[in-house]
């Protein structure tokens, strides 16, 4: 027998990272979010001790990672949000710091050293490669902020009890 339609996955929609946010601030059509800090820094049992303050703080970082998304939800200061980002959008956003600039880096200096076989040419041709590499990444990331597609949306808003689930895939639930 075949299995019902409603049991299958729905592939045709991307895979979503989910994390949860805090609306800090509406200004028209804008909310300004704060991302919900999820890792182990705070909640140890020796954070009252702990040296890490001012700079680099739990409160600095986290308005270092303010962000703004349209307003078209009617959000209010002090709820908490469930924002995505599409997968593949942070595999773009990685190869682009990354891969882009090692590649440049790394060709140029194989280049240079076939080519020349000195090693003070290969490591200014390696300099030279690493900033052509980041100037193609920057270029590439501003195509890519410019799409669209580094941008988080918004998905729902989330209840008290809610905590952040990785990746949630698009699931046509069954009977």
């Amino acid at each position: 027998m075949d299995a019902p339609a409603d049991d299958t996955l729905d592939f045709s929609a991307p895979a979503m990272v989910e994390g949860i946010a805090h609306v800090v601030a509406v200004e028209g059509d804008l909310a300004w979010l704060e991302p919900e800090q999820t890792t182990s820094c705070g909640s140890c049992a020796s954070s009252g001790a702990c040296g890490a303050k001012g700079i680099g703080t739990t409160a600095s970082r986290l308005e270092a990672r303010r962000f703004s998304l349209e307003n078209h939800a009617g959000l209010a200061v002090g709820e908490r949000v469930v924002i995505g980002i599409r997968e593949n959008a942070l595999v773009k956003a990685s190869l682009t710091a990354y891969a882009i600039p090692l590649g440049t880096l790394l060709g140029s200096g194989a280049l240079a050293q076939w080519a020349a076989g000195s090693d003070g040419v290969t490591m200014a041709a390696m300099f030279g490669g690493l900033a052509l590499g980041l100037g193609l990444a920057r270029l590439n990331a501003r195509r890519l902020n410019t799409r669209g597609d580094l941008a988080p949306r918004f998905l729902r808003r989330a209840d008290e009890a809610a905590a952040c689930h990785p990746v949630t895939f698009n699931k046509k639930v069954g009977a």
